[in-house]
């Protein structure tokens, strides 16, 4: 991994593409772990939240080997980057070298189900702009896998917006091959200014598929209540 270029993209753009970090046969293989509903813990219908169209299941533990390794790999560099924007904001808050430990503490806090997902669009479906907030405890990035190839699909553009204050709304579009990743930020990132580092509010989404199917693999670090 290119951890200081994807510091520096997510620092300029608010995002980094790591690109693949699946091979076609492990994006699938994870696909078609969609049916499988022994292996999840909730499948969430959109629509009937609000969220947009379309559906998503929360895996429950113990998770596949590919989602656990794919957490426990590249947890230690978002760490460091994460490490370094609290520094930046001037907070004292530390997150530790391995993501075993991070797990532990929010599973002492209560947060103990597992969030990495899997979700499924298919035309017309989207999904509102939000942030996946399960708790008091966030660790601040995120990544999020196409597992789909571009031609079995139209549309559906990862999207992520930034509010700084006082300022419209900045949009990054970000276009994905099967097996790359995103990098982004869950709820803010340091953003410098003319009088130091503020925080800017990021929200991310998928604009509306136009045809096919598409389907991802969402890799959130902490666990929900």
């Amino acid at each position: 991994m290119d951890w200081p270029g994807i510091q520096a993209e997510l620092s300029s753009y608010g995002c980094a593409v790591i690109p693949q970090l699946l091979a076609s046969a492990e994006c699938l293989a994870l696909r078609d772990l969609y049916p499988r509903d022994d292996l999840f813990r909730s499948r969430i219908v959109m629509a009937r939240h609000g969220f947009g169209q379309g559906e998503y299941k929360y895996f429950d533990y113990p998770l596949p080997d590919t989602v656990a390794e794919l957490r426990t790999a590249l947890y230690p560099g978002l760490a460091a980057i994460a490490n370094a924007w609290n520094e930046s904001l001037g907070e004292s808050a530390r997150y530790p070298p391995v993501h075993a430990a991070y797990l532990k503490i929010c599973h002492d806090a209560g947060q103990a189900r597992a969030t990495p997902l899997l979700l499924a669009y298919g035309a017309g479906d989207y999904n509102c702009l939000h942030q996946d907030l399960y708790g008091d405890l966030v660790f601040p990035l995120q990544v999020a896998v196409l597992l789909s190839a571009r031609g079995d699909f139209t549309g559906g553009e990862f999207v992520l917006t930034e509010q700084r204050p006082r300022r419209q709304s900045r949009v990054e579009v970000v276009s994905l091959d099967q097996g790359d990743a995103v990098v982004f930020p869950v709820n803010h990132r340091p953003v410098a200014g003319a009088r130091g580092v503020y925080r800017v509010t990021m929200r991310h989404g998928v604009s509306r598929v136009r045809s096919g199917c598409r389907h991802t693999l969402g890799i959130i670090f902490h666990d929900a209540q």
